[in-house]
């Protein structure tokens, strides 16, 4: 057969595996963080969207005055779902990272709060702040507008990171199967010239070539793709720590995503080879 002149064995087959499986590898990793900083951008997007916090400020002996009017407010306002004043273990509980667990929440000067849940048709943030200005003063609707766009807007464009990573590695994993396809071409220069001498064409030569280094990328990208996907599986999932980079990785039918890199490596084996043996293969005569 023809693609015997490729050595099976060599540094050529070596580069080619380890690359494809080396990029496979980082190829899972850059999915799992682009699918997963996209669910995370999403559930930011809609679920603080469709919350709020009212904060009651006012002198002691008028707090409990001021707080039941603020909930009448938004008990009377259209697209509330629901309201409802925070009990102080949970007041304490939200201010526990920074004060520390054991903080007497009653002798500081906290302000009271109300958290609202919205209908999905959202409601009227500058016709709602009135009406608490003019019947519960002291009452201040955050929607959490101010510090929700940074945090969508940083998981976008991790997103678009983990995305671009996919590209670049692919790039890579071009230019490392075309030099590894360049460099048994010129290993086998001698038997080449044989081949073209019994009348070989240059397509049947690059074939053998372009079929060998397919089958290697796409065995190196399975590997590499399998390591991978264990590698994710074995990461603490978000019940259990609860951090930001426990939701890497993949969920439902997402995980047939990575099984598409394989057969993407080998298409990249293919072209890349086929047009590096061309080229060289129209050079050298």
């Amino acid at each position: 057969m023809a693609d015997r002149i490729v050595p099976p064995t060599g540094h050529t087959a070596t580069l080619t595996l380890f690359s494809a499986g080396v990029m496979a590898f980082l190829a899972v990793f850059a999915l799992a963080l682009a699918l997963a900083t996209g669910r995370l951008a999403d559930r930011w997007a809609e679920g603080l969207a469709q919350t709020a916090t009212v904060r009651v400020t006012a002198p002691a002996e008028a707090l409990e005055a001021r707080t039941a009017a603020a909930l009448q407010v938004l008990t009377t306002t259209p697209g509330v779902g629901s309201a409802r004043s925070l009990a102080p273990e949970e007041v304490e509980a939200l201010l526990a990272p920074w004060f520390g667990p054991d903080m007497p929440v009653d002798a500081l000067p906290i302000p009271r709060l109300i958290e609202v849940a919205m209908d999905s048709g959202g409601i009227d943030h500058e016709a709602l702040q009135l009406r608490l200005e003019a019947e519960a003063p002291g009452a201040v609707l955050d929607d959490h507008t101010a510090w929700r766009r940074p945090l969508v807007t940083a998981a976008s464009r991790l997103r678009t990171l983990g995305w671009l990573s996919l590209i670049l590695i692919g790039a890579v994993s071009t230019a490392m199967i075309t030099l590894a396809a360049t460099a048994a071409l010129a290993a086998n220069g001698q038997v080449i010239q044989v081949l073209r001498l019994i009348g070989a064409r240059d397509i049947t030569i690059a074939t053998a070539f372009v079929r060998r280094f397919t089958r290697r990328a796409a065995l190196g990208a399975a590997a590499g793709t399998v390591a991978g996907m264990l590698a994710i599986a074995a990461l603490p999932d978000m019940s259990a720590a609860g951090g930001f980079l426990t939701g890497l990785g993949f969920q439902g039918w997402g995980w047939l995503w990575p099984l598409l890199i394989p057969p993407v490596a080998g298409a990249v084996g293919f072209f890349a080879t086929r047009r590096a043996a061309l080229r060289m293969l129209r050079e050298v005569r």
